[in-house]
């Protein structure tokens, strides 16, 4: 989540808050301040309550809604693109995408995307880097037939050679703009020098691995991971959870699980290497900045801690102190922030970022590097710790904001192996994290000496700095060597010798 996504989430939540807590005429009181709002009861939702096995062991979360006539049915499948063969990356990726595009055995490709649109019903399917999944949204009157739709796809999906001819076309064509936006250039290079070249995560689609993919490895793919066994399924909305629950069990009838387990999720195998790396790229105004290193897993016991500390530094949006700095102070930059992911299957990653001027991204630079270590080495303030705290725990709520959410959120868990018990202890644990808590997880888990600082735009005048302010050099922040990236061809991805 952005600094300025953050931002309009604590705005909605005050907005929200207000409404409640609307008084009457009578009751007004002379000023903001005086305002008394009451406790938030909240108590989460259990994941047993909602979790169902059908006879071949697949996992169904369902949560009723009936407010309104409509129902959603969502599959979770154990697969990804981390399970693309070397020589034809992209392959997860088009079997995902061409599931729905491509019709099914019986169904021509544009007949079906006929009959989804006369019952007006939504039915996608994709596959990310570690999960594929499919999607259904209709009426509750048609949930019988676009089942039949949503299950033949699934099955039996048709794999057209036009649309996947063209969906390949599109693929390469999109190459060609690479290395164009600054934005793009940053979120792929900064990847490689966090986890390297050969991780799935950073492996580059290129014009021979697209047009290598054939429609029969399309085929294989899907025949070899999508089947039952690798299936979590949540239904949610207007419906009745013994009447669809039977409605999965005849669908999944006779559909075979197979015996082949899933290679587990691949760590990176690589240490990045702290320095700065500079890619030019002359034709831009703005330098875009990147620094990091690696963080944390989501089973970390301080989690909590760092998720605190992170708000107060750059995540909390214009309440946090890079925005704060660099925006509001120094008028260096639209947005700074800062996040710190935990990873699933590996370590996330501490990332903090800004787009500047040319001649004031070193200036730009030095300061979140000076608030960086500002946390390592001072207290947080009460009013920063109180107000991140009651982010954290006001808006807890939103996780179950609706029937899809929650049964989105108790599918993940068990697609990933969490055990749910942390959602009710969640609470507790931020409002638990003091001030001198902040200051120790900043000093062990925010490392100025093992920082990557990246830096795309036009580096001649980047590198000239700002000549009023002639005391900040680019170059001397790096806390290692400094080296240049040159821009790879984009349908080769095979870089050139700096």
């Amino acid at each position: 989540m952005t600094g300025r996504d953050r931002w309009t989430h604590r705005a909605a939540a005050l907005g929200v808050g207000l409404l409640l807590a609307v008084p009457t005429a009578a009751q007004i009181p002379s000023h903001p301040t005086d305002l008394i709002y009451q406790l938030l009861d909240f108590t989460p939702p259990q994941a047993v309550d909602h979790r169902h096995e059908l006879s071949n062991g697949v996992v169904v979360y369902v949560v009723e809604d009936h407010e309104l006539p409509l129902a959603s049915v969502s599959v979770q499948v154990r697969t990804g693109s981390y399970l693309d063969p070397a020589d034809k990356i992209g392959l997860a990726s088009l079997t995902g995408s061409q599931m729905r595009a491509g019709g099914t055995a019986t169904i021509g490709a544009t007949e079906f995307d006929e009959q989804a649109a006369f019952l007006a019903a939504q039915i996608g399917s994709f596959i990310g880097g570690t999960s594929g999944g499919a999607n259904l949204g209709c009426l509750t009157k048609d949930l019988e037939v676009c089942l039949d739709l949503f299950f033949d796809m699934l099955r039996n999906p048709g794999f057209d050679e036009g649309r996947l001819a063209l969906a390949k076309s599109q693929s390469i064509q999109g190459m060609e703009r690479r290395n164009d936006a600054t934005r793009s250039i940053e979120g792929r290079e900064f990847g490689r020098l966090m986890r390297g070249t050969s991780h799935f995560s950073t492996t580059q689609r290129t014009r021979a691995s697209v047009e290598a993919i054939t429609r029969d490895d399309l085929i294989a793919f899907h025949r070899r991971y999508f089947h039952p066994g690798n299936f979590i399924f949540t239904v949610s909305g207007d419906v009745d959870t013994t009447a669809i629950l039977a409605e999965l069990e005849r669908r999944l009838d006779g559909w075979e699980v197979g015996s082949e387990s899933v290679p587990p999720v691949p760590a990176p195998d690589f240490t990045p290497e702290p320095g700065l790396y500079l890619v030019d790229k002359p034709d831009v105004n703005q330098g875009r900045v990147a620094l990091g290193h690696l963080g944390i897993t989501r089973d970390d016991p301080d989690r909590y801690k760092v998720l605190v500390m992170n708000d107060i530094l750059g995540g909390g949006g214009f309440s946090a102190r890079l925005l704060t700095r660099v925006r509001s102070d120094e008028g260096l930059a639209y947005s700074a922030s800062s996040s710190f992911r935990a990873g699933t299957y590996y370590p996330g990653l501490f990332q903090a970022g800004f787009q500047s001027r040319s001649e004031t991204v070193a200036r730009a630079t030095a300061i979140v590097l000076e608030e960086i270590g500002r946390m390592r080495t001072e207290l947080v303030e009460d009013e920063e710790l109180r107000n991140s705290i009651g982010y954290f725990v006001e808006t807890f709520s939103r996780s179950f904001s609706s029937a899809a959410a929650t049964a989105g959120l108790f599918a993940g868990d068990e697609f990933t192996g969490r055990d749910p018990a942390y959602l009710a202890t969640y609470r507790d644990n931020i409002a638990s994290v003091t001030a001198e808590e902040v200051l120790d997880v900043a000093k062990r888990y925010l490392d100025p000496e093992k920082l990557v600082i990246f830096v795309v735009g036009n580096l001649e005048a980047i590198l000239a700095g700002d000549p009023e302010r002639p005391e900040f050099s680019l170059e001397a922040l790096s806390p290692g060597g400094v080296s240049r990236i040159p821009l790879p061809d984009p349908f080769t991805m095979e870089y050139p010798s700096p």
